[in-house]
């Protein structure tokens, strides 16, 4: 090839590289690709939504103080969820577009897409901005629609999903709530119920509540100042956050309110913070149909509902089903402990986390047993609420002029400003404990059983850990029963033997076992100190004695006393002296049947029961 044609075909190359760039670049049409329909929507800034459906009512809501409100064709609260997932929808809505151009090959265009009549029309405001789209035609599988928004040429043709959130009434966008939820927190609450108020003949129960912003417990401050029922209140206000209308009866603001127990209100609440009461809602009767729903209608708003009944079971009921029914509401950390009992007191203080003492005495404390002190009085519940009004001359008649037992608990120790409560326990009648709170009015009873949880001696708080020994260390045992004597010696692990003029049978393994849990031996609870009458607890010289002989010289004895049945299984009192002091406790039921199966000396032969 020569080089003139070599450089004829290297132009003509050139030239078509030329034209593809310039074809590439400015002539090659632009491809249909998804574009926004709402172009420059933004969810958060929208103010308004009307929505005109065709042969419906016009719906219209708007944005007041972060809140959506209905205004069309009714003025009432709207589920925000409702508009939010609307304009969350219409913000990310893309779809293909037929251009003006295209659409004038059709002759009427209108008429075929469907915008002559469109299925709705959506006008949506966003502080000056203002878009109109028009809702045609579906496409003719279905899953599309046509689509026109005012002042943008063309036609969309979006996906038909987005319509499900389209209303077709206001019923679809209107609040079923009966209170806001975001505004839950109410500390502020005036009841109205029809429970009448014994004073006052005929005359409507009024209670108002206000929760401590300090400690965040609810305190009734009308027509008494009490100590709420906390959980009550609390359970009640979760009902009402999660009650729903179930019907909207009626919106006619003349509709006659009588007819529906509502004027009067059988039940009236108003919800606030502090002394702004935001929040009405009167409840009426029943439905003639339907005793499980009653009328409900919201403060500020025409409509009239049908609410569930169970929606407000806990909030009827008279002044003392809202008091309190705990006697003391623990509000810091207990540190120290006052028990006067008649001439006996005495004082338990904490030491580090977890320690306790009782100054003047030597021996160690358990700390359960005082944690199981604190549960108890934590635990006492209201039996009875015996007196409102009560003056210093009342108080003989209780038995708290002198009280039989006071208990104190501070949040600090020695510190006598630091008091959490102080309990005066009266008089027993009729199983039950009459008692007061020094820092309130008013005279409680407390079950008999409940009060016997409360314990009024130092003693009662010993650790109950009887002694520390292991098995190897026990060189023999000796058993007393019936008149009669038994000596096990102790030979090694697993090794026992009777000693000579002992007789009986022992299974040495289980002996061995019976002796391990006799050295980790605790009281199951102490009945008793410094014991002078072994007789109150059955103990008599036929009862099982065991003396334990330790290695070193050491002996430990057992003296067991009546038997008694617990949860836990059968057992017996037993007794033994701790350092030179001689206690009675309740046997470990485990411990005591192996004791029972082991280490007793059967009566006499003939001698049997």
């Amino acid at each position: 090839m020569n080089s003139k044609t070599t450089g004829i075909w290297f132009a003509l190359a050139v030239v078509l590289f030329a034209f593809i760039f310039v074809f590439e670049t400015y002539f090659r049409p632009q491809p249909n690709l998804p574009s926004p329909v709402l172009a420059g929507l933004r969810s958060p800034a929208v103010t308004s939504v009307q929505v005109l459906p065709n042969g419906a009512f016009e719906i219209c809501a708007e944005r007041t103080n972060n809140s959506w409100i209905l205004t069309k064709p009714i003025t009432y609260p709207a589920q925000p969820a409702a508009v939010e997932t609307l304009l969350a929808t219409l913000q990310k809505l893309t779809s293909f577009k037929i251009s003006a151009a295209e659409l004038r090959s059709h002759e009427n265009p209108d008429a075929e897409f469907g915008f002559d009549n469109p299925q709705s029309t959506l006008i949506i405001t966003a502080g000056s901005q203002r878009w109109q789209l028009k809702v045609g035609n579906r496409t003719a599988p279905g899953d599309q629609v046509y689509l026109r928004v005012i002042g943008v040429e063309g036609i969309f043709v979006a996906d038909a999903g987005w319509l499900k959130y389209l209303p077709r009434s206001a019923d679809d966008w209107r609040s079923t709530a009966l209170v806001d939820a975001r505004q839950a927190d109410f500390d502020s609450i005036i009841l109205t119920n029809n429970a009448k108020n014994g004073s006052t003949v005929g005359a409507p129960l009024v209670i108002e509540f206000h929760r401590d912003a300090t400690n965040g417990l609810w305190l009734m401050t009308r027509p008494l100042q009490a100590r709420a029922n906390g959980a009550r209140i609390t359970d009640a206000l979760q009902h009402l956050l999660a009650a729903n209308a179930s019907q909207f009866v009626t919106d006619d603001s003349k509709a006659d309110l009588s007819a529906y127990g509502l004027q009067p209100a059988d039940l009236d609440l108003w919800l606030g913070h502090g002394t702004n009461f935001t929040t009405g809602i009167y409840f009426g009767k029943s439905p003639a149909n339907d005793s499980t729903q009653v009328y409900a209608k919201r403060e500020g708003w025409s409509a009239v509902l049908a609410v569930p009944r169970s929606a407000l079971a806990e909030w009827r009921g008279t002044v003392n089903d809202f008091r309190d029914t705990n006697l003391v509401e623990l509000t810091a950390p207990v540190a120290e402990i006052k028990v006067t009992a008649g001439t006996n007191s005495f004082a338990l203080e904490r030491q580090g986390t977890n320690g306790w003492t009782i100054p003047g005495e030597d021996f160690p404390v358990d700390t359960s047993s005082v944690q199981e002190f604190i549960a108890a009085i934590a635990n006492l519940h209201i039996a009875e609420f015996v007196g409102d009004v009560v003056t210093p001359a009342d108080l003989p008649t209780y038995g708290l002029n002198a009280p039989q037992r006071t208990v104190t608990l501070y949040s600090a120790v020695g510190d006598t400003n630091a008091v959490i409560a102080q309990l005066l326990f009266g008089t027993n009648q009729d199983d039950k404990v009459f008692v007061k709170r020094t820092d309130e009015d008013f005279i409680y009873a407390v079950t008999a059983e409940d009060f016997s949880m409360v314990d009024e001696a130092d003693w009662e708080f010993r650790d109950r850990s009887i002694w520390n020994f292991a098995q190897n260390d026990v060189t023999q045992l000796t058993l007393r029963q019936n008149g009669r004597t038994c000596v096990l010696i102790h030979n090694g692990t697993n090794q026992w033997s009777l000693a000579p003029g002992s007789q009986g049978m022992i299974v040495p393994p289980a002996v061995e076992e019976t002796v391990y849990r006799l050295g980790k031996l605790n009281a199951e609870h102490w009945l008793g100190c410094d014991i002078t009458d072994p007789w109150t607890y059955g103990f008599n010289t036929n009862n099982l004695q065991i003396t334990i002989e330790l290695k070193n010289g050491e002996k430990k004895s057992l003296d067991f006393g009546g038997e008694l049945r617990l949860p836990e299984g059968q057992t017996a009192l037993a007794a033994t002296t701790l350092d030179g002091v001689r206690w009675a406790f309740i046997f470990p039921p485990a411990v005591y049947q192996l004791v029972a199966s082991f280490l007793t000396i059967p009566p006499p032969p003939g001698n049997n029961p």
